[in-house]
């Protein structure tokens, strides 16, 4: 047993999409997400400073003395997963390999489609994991920098789907991954421009259970007979956070502390 929290981190609120996952399947461990509003959002960013603000952010969950961290944002997993694994003095998962995973198996013509921000489209892991499992796959991704800033203001979101959906059609895909977190917050006006025929592939589940089956093979379980805790941190505006936070996550937020910038920069230094 380690009574430890597990650390979750994205660059806003989209990863509590992930964080509801992991509350429903481990509700006897603590949780602890920070979201990095400050610098939201990452998907326009170069990867090299991605890359730096996840290994800014895995420093300080790990000095702040988590078990576990589970990167819930695409484009930090893109860009940094393998160094956050070797470097950080505990386990790591990522969003990525899950979804690449199902969409293989869901997959009916082998023609599969990505749905991302421009980082994660641009580092490319998706298509280097779907070819890993399957080389014969037609891969298309579609970077969709419109979607983030408008489904976390709220706004309608019918035809940037409509507009990045195009290729994927053409391209024949029968399954498309949703490489963000934000995205699911749209299934609904997602599966309708694709239509019934067409399978929608997130993962929140998925990575939810490698993260169970970590702590089960390390024995760092939490005492089952207790109720899990969780609480927020951002580099944001905690108001902000908390309004946000509550439509993702479909549960009320408690207090919602600041941590400033610096301090996550002084946790990589």
């Amino acid at each position: 047993m380690d009574p430890r929290p597990i650390g979750v981190f994205d660059s806003g609120v989209g990863g509590l999409t992930v964080l509801h996952e992991c509350l429903v399947t481990m509700p006897n461990e603590d949780f602890v997400y920070l979201g990095d509003h400050a610098r939201l959002p990452y998907g326009p960013r170069p990867l090299e400073e991605i890359r730096r603000f996840a290994h800014e952010i895995g420093g300080y969950l790990a000095t702040s003395g988590v078990k576990l961290i589970v990167v819930a944002c695409n484009a930090a997993t893109s860009a940094a997963l393998p160094e956050l694994q070797a470097t950080l003095p505990v386990p790591v998962v990522g969003v990525i390999t899950p979804e690449a995973s199902a969409a293989v198996r869901a997959t009916r013509n082998r023609r599969i489609g990505l749905l991302a921000t421009q980082a994660t489209v641009t580092a490319g892991r998706y298509e280097t994991l779907v070819r890993t499992l399957d080389a014969g796959v037609r891969f298309t991704a579609v970077p969709c920098p419109k979607l983030v800033p408008l489904i976390e203001a709220g706004e309608q979101t019918v035809e940037a789907v409509q507009e990045y959906a195009a290729p994927l059609k053409a391209a024949g895909c029968d399954t498309v991954i949703l490489g963000c977190t934000h995205y699911p917050m749209i299934r609904p006006v997602l599966q309708r421009v694709f239509g019934r025929d067409i399978t929608l592939v997130f993962s929140a589940e998925e990575t939810a259970r490698e993260v169970a089956d970590t702590l089960a093979r390390k024995g760092w379980e939490n005492d089952r007979n207790r109720e899990g805790t969780y609480r927020f941190l951002t580099t944001g505006d905690p108001d902000v956070f908390r309004a946000l936070g509550e439509r993702f996550l479909q549960l009320p937020l408690s207090d919602v502390a600041q941590v400033a910038v610096t301090e996550l920069e002084r946790a990589a230094a």
